[in-house]
């Protein structure tokens, strides 16, 4: 939740990598949550826009660190406003590649209602019309997005991957990506790429007044939910299996991902 600016955002979807390739060996399932200064996550559709590279290059130069992630889903602009919430699982022996992904999705969809719950506000689910990074797993209160759930299977695991707008400004975020639309568009077709809307989404604070520092009461939320599924001899177990990836490691899985989705 706390690295320092430098650290590059593909690094956290790098310790994702090789902490899913450690679950699918027999290591543990974990949780991961962190966030990241100033940087526009964009998915593989986003990258083949016609002029994404230019908008891309233009965003870098306002100072955000634009990539393309190996997940599903669309362009999401990360803040420290934003948590980014990561399931590392292992699969079930025996799954196929092509199993219902929609039960990891309930997975990340109950821990965040359930973390959420003391609140007095129900969190529904289904796509909301002109939120950015749409999917039928857009999470919502009142009808505004706050986070949205993407995926990534590996042969042995998956990581199921959500983002939380937790502080700030929801259609100030939503204004970001339609602009990066407006810029990497040309002369695409509309059905391309989401029609995003600013009075789409909004933030954990503004929809339910967590106040100052909700990230934080929102990530501690979190750890409270599965802290309470979890046993003294099941949390040693992991911790005993748990094998951390080296900061070398992660720079090295980090440079792969940045070569093989580049953009700039």
């Amino acid at each position: 939740m706390n690295e320092p600016s430098e650290v590059s955002v593909l690094d956290s979807f790098a310790l994702d990598e090789l902490l899913c390739r450690q679950a699918g060996e027999g290591g543990p399932a974990v949780c991961h949550l962190w966030r990241h200064p100033r940087a526009l996550v964009l998915g593989l559709r986003d990258s083949r826009l016609p002029q994404a590279a230019e908008a891309a290059r233009q965003f870098a130069a306002e100072g955000f660190e634009v990539v393309v992630r190996h997940s599903g889903g669309a362009a999401v602009p990360l803040d420290p406003g934003v948590v980014n919430l990561s399931l590392i699982l292992p699969r079930p022996s025996g799954a196929s590649n092509s199993g219902d992904f929609h039960d990891d999705f309930e997975r990340m969809y109950a821990l965040i209602a359930e973390a959420l719950s003391g609140t007095g506000h129900a969190v529904n689910k289904g796509e909301i019309g002109g939120a950015y990074c749409p999917g039928d797993y857009d999470l919502s209160i009142g009808g505004f997005k706050f986070c949205g759930i993407a995926q990534r299977r590996q042969t042995k695991a998956l990581i199921v991957q959500a983002f939380i707008v937790a502080e700030g400004s929801g259609a100030g975020r939503a204004g970001l990506v339609r602009e990066f639309y407006r810029l990497a568009a040309g002369d695409a077709d509309p059905s391309r790429f989401p029609q995003v809307e600013e009075a789409s989404t909004a933030s954990l604070s503004e929809l339910i007044g967590i106040g100052k520092g909700a990230s934080a009461v929102f990530a501690q939320e979190v750890k409270r939910v599965l802290r309470a599924g979890q046993t003294e001899a099941g949390l040693a177990a992991a911790a005993a299996s748990l094998r951390m990836p080296s900061p070398e490691d992660v720079r090295t899985m980090a440079e792969t991902l940045r070569s093989r989705y580049a953009i700039l």
